[in-house]
């Protein structure tokens, strides 16, 4: 076993941080570009349940370890030695899957490349911004194997599909300054202020209120998985709903705090 292979074997693939109830899970393999392993995937389904059943961990921030690579996507020396093409079909510990599981909102802080199976983990956050290192790339095509986790869909409607055809279809690299321009990410911030960037979002998010702002991320994700018809339907049917359950006392102290949080903004 080399030295890196011992490091790694000793050390968590995954690890958190919280900071009050924002979560900050990290996928910690610097050496393999934090490549998705078996082992990694696994890591990473059964934390995001555990920040999940924790109800003191309302907002969730991906990132990669190290300022080379967010996730280089699965491990393809690990598939490379597999037997046959049914490893291929990485039916165990779906990633996107795991992150869809967190009710709460997740951040992206894209800290490098972001590649084919790594793409489509960046396209299960709610909220991508990215360092000037960020690149996304989707080689499916170059490796010759389709995509599984939602890439060939989210990306086309997300961009259009003409610039999903020719990401996907080139393998070619997207800068950060492409994503922003094309709005796959946010905003671009110096590497240095990436994560605080990100936890200053989250401390946004968590001034919402609490039950409102998992159900509106659950509202928004439901309706654009519909036709546009059917996702106005949605919203009025789970809105009105939704808002019958507010009391009038509640909003006029709501208003206040929203009056005094825009003039606070206003001024800064």
């Amino acid at each position: 076993m080399s030295s890196a292979e011992s490091t790694e074997s000793t050390q968590s693939l995954v690890t958190v941080e919280k900071r009050g109830d924002i979560a900050l899970l990290t996928l910690n393999r610097p050496n393999a570009m934090n490549a998705l392993s078996h082992a990694l995937r696994q890591s990473l389904s059964e934390t995001v349940d555990q920040l999940e059943a924790d109800a003191a961990t309302r907002v969730l921030i991906v990132t990669g370890a190290g300022e080379r690579a967010f996730t280089a996507g699965l491990d393809l020396k690990e598939l490379g030695n597999a037997d046959d093409g049914a490893a291929l079909t990485i039916d165990s510990f779906d990633p996107v899957k795991s992150l869809n599981r967190f009710s709460g909102p997740i951040i992206g802080a894209i800290n490098g490349v972001a590649i084919t199976g790594g793409f489509e983990l960046a396209l299960a956050c709610d909220v991508l911004i990215g360092s000037p290192n960020a690149r996304f790339a989707d080689t499916h095509a170059r490796v010759g194997i389709l995509p599984g986790w939602g890439l060939s869909q989210k990306l086309s409607r997300l961009l259009g599909p003409s610039r999903a055809k020719e990401i996907s279809l080139t393998g070619n690299f997207v800068s950060a300054e492409q994503a922003l321009d094309w709005g796959l990410i946010n905003r671009i911030v110096p590497q240095s202020e990436l994560l605080e960037t990100a936890f200053a979002l989250a401390e946004d998010m968590l001034t919402c209120v609490p039950e409102t702002l998992t159900a509106y991320k659950a509202l928004i994700d439901n309706g654009y998985a519909a036709s546009f018809g059917e996702g106005m339907e949605l919203e009025a049917k789970i809105g009105k709903a939704a808002n019958q359950q507010v009391a009038g006392n509640a909003i006029e102290q709501r208003r206040e705090a929203i009056r005094q949080r825009g003039q606070e903004q206003k001024t800064s």
